[in-house]
């Protein structure tokens, strides 16, 4: 279901569950909120790329273990950014196909949403179910509810004899790694930052949206009441216009009389004018 068909059918729905008696179906089914273009796309996801969602959400499950336990996880973002891009494709295409073509903003959070899915359980849930009405986003570096696993700390020594300290061998020192992990850490608080950003057009829109339907809710009731006087106006006229035919088609019959009786009196003064004209020759 589109977005903006979706108020049409809650109202529909509330109706027939007032007709059955349920009033509290009614009022669950009224509270339910009209989806936004990027949560109503990742349900596309959901519907038409299940296999696809399915791969990302076991990518996460996956990356969440290994970020629990410490074990290395470049593997795993690697294919979670390859299976994040597809999925952005299919939304795009499945959009498209309904007439509805994501913008920008759109699809940015289409891409959050799939990434909050991978670090927070109760996201991938979410997503999973299909059931979306407002775009997800995840804040911070590590997955939702896990950090790596601290190693266990070595048993207390028990003091030696002081003697010459033994130079210990320099641990080896890799700039290239440095660097990268730099580079990936500034690259996910710029993604938080964005999510943060995302988040916060997200709700400004929700609100604008909220009001909007509140609106047309309104306009839709003024509207309503319009055509009910219409219609009732409209029935007046047709009575008015049975009652002037009505009229009309006595008042036919009355000037049709009035022809009738004239024509009478005409032959009877005509009758009179001969009787009278007989009576002066013989008299």
């Amino acid at each position: 279901m589109a977005p903006e068909e979706f108020t049409a059918a809650r109202a529909e729905l509330v109706e027939l569950a007032r007709r059955g008696g349920d009033a509290a179906l009614a009022k669950r089914v009224g509270a339910l909120r009209r989806p936004t273009v990027s949560a109503w796309a990742v349900n596309l996801l959901s519907r038409d790329a299940a296999p696809e969602l399915g791969m990302l959400l076991d990518t996460g499950s996956d990356l969440r273990a290994a970020w629990a336990e410490g074990r290395p996880i470049g593997g795993l973002e690697q294919r979670r950014g390859e299976l994040v891009d597809l999925l952005v494709r299919a939304a795009r295409r499945l959009a498209g196909e309904t007439g509805r073509p994501l913008r920008d903003t759109a699809v940015r959070e289409v891409e959050d949403t799939l990434l909050a899915a991978t670090v927070d359980p109760g996201a991938a849930d979410e997503v999973g179910a299909g059931a979306l009405t407002r775009p997800l986003s995840h804040t911070g570096f590590a997955p939702a509810g896990f950090a790596p696993t601290a190693p266990p700390s070595a048993p207390p020594t028990p003091p030696v004899k002081k003697r010459a300290a033994t130079p210990k061998p320099t641990p080896n020192h890799n700039p290239s790694a440095a660097r990268q992990k730099t580079q990936i850490t500034e690259k996910r608080a710029e993604r938080a930052r964005q999510r943060a950003e995302t988040a916060k057009r997200a709700d400004e829109a929700e609100q604008r949206a909220a009001k909007a339907e509140r609106l047309l809710e309104a306009r839709e009731g003024e509207a309503e009441g319009a055509r009910r006087e219409l219609a009732e106006a409209e029935a007046e006229v047709e009575r008015l216009r049975i009652d002037l035919d009505a009229a009309e088609r006595h008042s036919g019959r009355l000037q049709r009389r009035a022809e009738r009786a004239e024509r009478r009196r005409a032959q009877a003064a005509e009758a009179a004018v001969r009787a009278r004209s007989k009576a002066d020759e013989h008299g």
